[in-house]
């Protein structure tokens, strides 16, 4: 044994893998999730916001193209060390670019240099985690890191959140709790007008003043059209009353998933499928939910020149209850007596007596998002410092080699990944193992929360949210974190039809749901959590396949190309599946997803994997 993997012995694996897989995935989180909500909190327009957040993602799926870079200069280690350092630095450039008056074009330009180099930092760390451990360890470890993973994606969606939400309180106003309930409609509700407002001066400090103190809103359906004219109306008036919103507010309309077969022309293939497998069409009445409305405007007039910008949403309660008009507000002295409207709308298929608390918030806004960058920069810092320390040293520097040699190892890199043995079966695996999981993973939301009339579950924002992203993600972790010390036991080739079973066998409990069509979560959570589970467990084969074919000289880079197949794999299948469902609907559609399983199982006879791959006291060189 050398005395590079003596080293690698000594160190425990609990010592770097999580630490380095939590912080893998701080920046993915920022640039995709946090930077929507920053750039909605500054004002920019949900168009931009669409547009440039959305391009942000394309570095992640080019970066096979640049991992023989990483995989033929310097160390993985160097560069897991090197990037770090780099992304510290650019957290620290955001924070400085958001005080300018351009920050929204600088922010953006660092934002896109972030996801290169973080981009690199993942090509890196998964190199690092093939080099670094053991198979049986790379198997045990696999769900940790995912877990890790999802934890940095959690904290980015909702702590750092929570601490710019602090930081905006602590330098404006005190906060403003409103509480909102859904109430059964034959309660009456009196309903505050303008004239009831007080639009005078108050003695005092300034303080945000808003009515009603509370908000009631009676569960019964509306038209959409007088749902619509409400918002729009919301709107306009605030536009009035010197507010400006540079978007159209976001009117949620209930569509059919039911398209109507044109009888003058035929579709061909898709005739025939509808012919043969639609879903009986059902005429769906369009209404929504109904809307409630609260009105805010200051004590006093600001300081000349001083802007105090307000903030508004919810902080906690039922997630069927949402804003939908009225997010921000900017008020001088100017406009500061100026009533402004924000409403708030309940979702269509609530149906029992409900709340949730919202918050009007004032403060620096600018200075609170520039203070947690800054604590982000300290933070990539102080794991740059500290996993100089901790990362095992598992590799030889690489030989300095002239332009035309790297040239040549760069293309090199990409032919011997496809000169491997069996490997034309390899990318069909990875291309069809997840056949059913990539169609399936589009529709379940929708499914669950289309009407019952349209074929789906009706259930609302805050039961979705219960259901698949609490208690689904819980079931998620749990299945992949027990798919590895599978592995790590027994090696991936005694465990492979299992995991082929658990990933794709769960999904039939989609068929039950959308011909039982329950409405108990009760009969809806376990089937959800099921199903999930399974998935977590089944992908962990998915996972330690990838490391299998990669092994060898270019694990770095052959790993990166067959994450892209992986992507390849989920993002074609996903990209037909809606119309698919449209055209056959749920319930037909959910039987052809358990009949998209069959490839992956039929493949599996024909894959050679060394039995003992994945086993934690044995080596596969």
């Amino acid at each position: 044994m050398s005395s590079h993997e003596q080293k690698n012995k000594k160190r425990s694996p609990w010592s770097w893998v999580p630490s380095l897989y939590f912080i893998e995935g701080i920046p993915y989180t920022v640039v995709m999730v946090l930077s929507v909500v920053m750039y909605k909190m500054l004002g920019i327009s949900n168009t931009d916001i669409a547009l440039y957040t959305s391009l942000l993602y394309l570095p992640w799926v080019l970066k096979p193209l640049w991992s023989p870079i990483v995989d033929n200069l310097k160390t993985k280690r160097w560069w897991v060390i090197v990037m770090q350092f780099v992304l510290g630095i650019l957290f620290a450039c955001i924070a400085l670019t958001i005080p300018t008056t351009n920050f929204f074009k600088l922010s953006i330009a660092f934002l896109w240099l972030m996801a290169f180099t973080s981009a690199t930092h993942d090509i890196a760390a998964d190199g690092f985690y093939m080099i670094g451990l053991h198979e049986g360890d790379q198997a045990l470890f696999n769900g940790i890191r995912s877990a890790f993973y999802r934890v940095a994606m959690l904290m980015g969606q909702g702590v750092f959140v929570i601490l710019v939400s602090l930081l905006i309180n602590a330098s404006g106003m005190d906060k403003v709790s409103v509480e909102v309930n859904a109430t059964p409609a034959d309660i009456e509700v009196q309903t505050v007008m303008l004239d009831d407002l007080d639009l005078s001066e108050q003695p005092g400090d300034m303080y945000l003043m808003y009515e009603p103190r509370q908000l009631d809103i009676p569960i019964k359906r509306v038209n959409t059209t007088y749902a619509d004219s409400v918002i729009t109306a919301a709107r306009a008036w605030n536009i009035v009353q010197g507010q400006f919103d540079p978007d159209a507010p976001q009117i949620a309309k209930e569509r059919s998933k039911i398209a109507k077969v044109k009888k003058e022309k035929s579709k061909g293939f898709e005739d025939w499928l509808r012919k043969n497998f639609g879903a009986e069409e059902v005429p769906i009445t369009e209404y929504a939910g109904n809307v409630g409305i609260m009105y805010f405007h200051l004590s006093k007039a600001p300081e000349a020149n001083k802007t105090v910008i307000v903030s508004f949403g919810q902080d906690r309660g039922d997630k069927s209850i949402k804003l939908v008009e009225g997010m921000r507000f900017e008020f001088t002295s100017e406009n500061w007596n100026k009533p402004v409207m924000s409403v708030i709308q309940l979702d269509k298929k609530l149906d029992a007596p409900s709340k949730a608390f919202f918050d009007a918030e004032s403060g620096k806004v600018k200075m609170a998002w520039s203070v947690l960058f800054f604590c982000l920069a300290g933070m990539f810092l102080i794991f740059h410092l500290a996993h100089r320390f901790v990362l095992p040293k598992v590799e030889v520097e690489r030989i300095e080699h002239s332009l035309g040699e790297a040239v040549k190892d760069f293309f090199s890199t990409f032919a011997s990944f496809f000169k491997k043995d069996g490997i034309g079966l390899a990318i069909a695996f990875l291309l069809l193992f997840r056949l059913a999981e990539s169609q399936l993973i589009k529709l379940s939301a929708p499914f669950m929360l289309d009407t019952r009339e349209a074929g789906g579950l009706g259930l609302t924002a805050g039961q979705y949210g219960l259901t698949y992203g609490t208690i689904g993600i819980l079931f998620l972790t749990l299945g992949g974190i027990l798919g590895g010390i599978a592995v790590s036991k027994h090696g991936l080739k005694k465990w492979i039809w299992w995991f082929a079973i658990m990933i794709n066998v769960p999904d039939a409990v989609y068929i039950f749901l959308a011909y039982a069509q329950p409405s108990s979560l009760a009969v809806i959570i376990p089937c959800v959590a099921f199903e999930t589970f399974g998935y977590g467990f089944g992908f962990t084969a998915y996972m330690m396949f990838m490391i299998y074919i990669a092994r060898g000289e270019y694990k770095t880079s052959h790993y990166a190309i067959a994450t892209a197949f992986m992507a390849l794999g989920m993002m074609i299948p996903g990209m037909m599946s809606g119309w698919l469902q449209e055209v056959i609907g749920y319930q037909h559609f959910f039987i052809w997803v358990v009949i998209a399983t069959i490839p992956g199982f039929v493949l599996l006879k024909f894959l050679h994997i060394d039995p003992h791959f994945g086993k934690k006291d044995k080596q596969v060189e």
